[in-house]
């Protein structure tokens, strides 16, 4: 792990913890939990947002008035409005889907959950994460958190990781198997 990965890992982990310690206070966990999950679907589906949390060209202010503006469309709550703006200001936006994962993950040790990350080349459809879900849950023996990602590279199938464990039934994966194999080294 590089010590950029390592350094912004601690910085999600640091302000997910201070979010969820405030959302507990609050009785909000749950309600926070959701505004953080539908936060980060807009992300992920949006080129332009994810260009907004990244630059560092782009103005805190500016930054912050864009998300703002995005919460309040959402109806997010004065918790997730504050949180997000405090990260804005601090210029950590850069880590926010990470904050957002640290704390799915900490919600999910508190409910006896197992988190497992799932890599797909297309976003998936809420019945097929329920049922990915569904199957995780009976195989990895405990309640399991579905936390979807895109990457298109991929070219279709799935990066499942739950844990230590990961499994990879992704097309590019194969195709780069079956080229080994072709060329004898596999």
């Amino acid at each position: 792990m590089t010590s950029k990965s390592t350094g912004s890992a601690s910085v999600a982990d640091r302000y997910a913890s201070a979010l969820f310690e405030l959302a507990e206070a609050d009785k909000a966990v749950d309600q926070v939990a959701e505004e953080l999950d539908g936060l980060n679907g807009m992300i992920r589906e949006s080129n332009d947002l994810q260009r907004l949390i990244l630059s560092p060209v782009i103005s805190r202010n500016d930054q912050s008035n864009a998300l703002d503006a995005l919460l309040d469309k959402s109806a997010a709550s004065g918790l997730t409005r504050r949180f997000v703006g405090l990260v804005a200001r601090n210029r950590r936006l850069f880590a926010l889907p990470q904050m957002i994962a640290a704390f799915q993950d900490m919600l999910a040790g508190r409910r006896g959950e197992t988190t497992a990350e799932v890599i797909s080349a297309k976003a998936l459809s809420k019945s097929q994460l329920a049922a990915l879900s569904e199957a995780l849950t009976k195989t990895v023996g405990s309640k399991v958190a579905v936390s979807p990602s895109v990457d298109s590279e991929l070219l279709g199938g799935l990066v499942v990781k739950v844990g230590s464990q990961m499994v990879d039934s992704s097309l590019r994966t194969k195709l780069h198997r079956l080229r080994l194999s072709m060329k004898g080294i596999g």
